[in-house]
């Protein structure tokens, strides 16, 4: 009985994992057939930016947003997890607040943040629709993200590795940089990586808050559209479906090379 319980269970998530990976690669699929054929060097570096035959700003606008709020949210979002697992008493009122306002955070619609950024930063701050009004907004959006997936990996790390630092004369300080962080940098950098997936498919909050213009960004206070959101508003607008199918192949790859790069970083910091 024991032995048909486990082959089922083995089967279940055997065809849990295979009926996933079907989805993914149908997806992927599907918009290579119906935009490969439009990608060319004219699409990629195009001249007239301005009607939209050229991706090079929407890249360029992806690549700023994506590092900006990083270095925002990271920081942020690392520190807090180091706080709450670390350093706050768990059966405190004021730790409880805290966790109740990161899950509550999380369950927040993007469209929500849109609005908040637009009316905070957009209008009360004056920073009109700009780079700068996004990358806030997004930096807040993700935080729950980094947050949750960092406190989780830092719980991993064994108790003994900290009891250990102690009695070789390490203080608490000294004990995160050089014994905890280390050991659960991988997940951190895991929760990094989901974090840019959901910032490179943003497209409500990004709309609201840095708005829909094609064009290079010279300042974080110009208006300027990610590959989402460009790929959005063609789309709504029926304008060019051949076009919106090429620009998905240009963000599937994006994400996939962001992706490579940060695993590559977690690799090195794992080895070192």
């Amino acid at each position: 009985m024991r032995k048909l319980n486990n082959m089922l269970s083995y089967f279940k998530i055997y065809f849990g994992v295979c009926f996933t990976v079907l989805i993914l690669l149908s997806i992927i699929f599907h918009i290579f057939i119906n935009g490969i054929a439009h990608i060319s060097f004219e699409f990629l570096f195009g001249i007239n930016v301005a009607e939209g035959d050229s991706l090079i700003p929407m890249v360029i606008t992806t690549i700023i947003v994506v590092a900006l709020t990083l270095a925002i949210a990271t920081p942020i979002g690392i520190g807090s997890a180091l706080f709450l697992n670390e350093y706050a008493n768990p059966k405190s009122k004021h730790v409880t607040c805290i966790r109740l306002a990161i899950e509550t955070l999380s369950g927040i619609p993007s469209i929500v943040y849109g609005l908040f950024g637009f009316i905070f930063y957009v209008v009360i701050l004056g920073w009109s629709w700009s780079i700068l009004s996004g990358v806030f907004t997004l930096s807040i959006m993700v935080l729950p993200t980094i947050i949750r997936s960092s406190e989780e990996a830092l719980k991993t790390v064994p108790k003994a590795y900290r009891e250990g630092s102690y009695a070789l004369g390490a203080g608490k300080f000294e004990t995160i940089v050089k014994v905890i962080l280390p050991s659960a940098i991988t997940g951190i950098l895991s929760s990094i990586i989901l974090s840019v997936g959901r910032i490179v498919g943003e497209t409500a909050a990004l709309t609201l808050t840095a708005g829909t213009l094609i064009a290079t960004p010279r300042s974080l206070f110009d208006s300027a559209s990610t590959l989402s959101v460009f790929m959005f508003t063609i789309t709504t607008e029926g304008a060019d479906m051949d076009k919106a199918y090429a620009t998905a192949i240009i963000l599937i790859l994006t994400v996939f090379a962001l992706n490579m790069c940060a695993n590559y970083i977690a690799s090195k910091l794992k080895r070192s």
